[in-house]
């Protein structure tokens, strides 16, 4: 990949090329520190390195950007999203443009691509063992909860009880997870059993 700095050089031996016709390729790259090949590619009109993800990547930088900001959110949360959800999330985008769908192992490849993000195994906890959780962790819990309600600027009238929600039935088993790669603590899928 070209850096923007060997990149912004590139530009300025092709604008000097353009201004002094007596100028040869070889000099100018010998001028800008720059190989003379490389400079030869661009005059013929092939696309640099950082350009060129954009034609190999359905998604852009920004669209994945979103997607990190969305993943870290919900972690923050306790809220962990599967590989599942995050390629709902692209897909969903691709949609919206109607681009086609992202590939099998896109999520996967996803993760890997950035170090911010890490995957590991929550470990699902029933409901009645949740319960017997230690204090300090759950009044870490209304802190954060608190926190959030602050910085999205959530009124009371608009939050309602989870035991209301209605939450999967009998659903207690561990499972991949996609999390910020700064959380030093295992996550916990707090999973209700069956709400019938």
């Amino acid at each position: 990949m070209v850096s923007t700095l060997n990149e912004r050089d590139i530009v300025m031996a092709m604008e000097a090329m353009a201004k002094d016709k007596n100028l040869s390729l070889r000099k100018a790259a010998k001028i800008y520190n720059i190989t003379h090949t490389t400079l030869m590619r661009r005059m013929k009109g092939i696309t640099p390195a950082s350009e060129y993800r954009q034609k190999q990547h359905k998604i852009t930088k920004i669209e994945e950007e979103v997607i990190i900001q969305h993943i870290i959110d919900m972690d923050e949360r306790g809220f962990n999203p599967k590989f599942i959800s995050v390629e709902s999330m692209a897909n969903h985008i691709l949609e919206s443009r109607g681009g086609k769908r992202i590939g099998k192992q896109w999520a996967y490849r996803f993760v890997n691509r950035y170090n911010i993000l890490k995957t590991h195994f929550n470990h699902a906890c029933d409901f009645q063992r949740a319960l017997c959780e230690d204090p300090k962790l759950i009044n870490k819990w209304f802190q954060l909860f608190k926190n959030i309600k602050a910085k999205y600027g959530i009124q009371e009238c608009d939050i309602w009880n989870f035991d209301e929600t209605s939450f999967m039935m009998g659903v207690i088993s561990s499972s991949m997870v996609i999390t910020n790669a700064d959380r030093r603590d295992k996550s916990k899928g707090i999973q209700l059993g069956n709400r019938e």
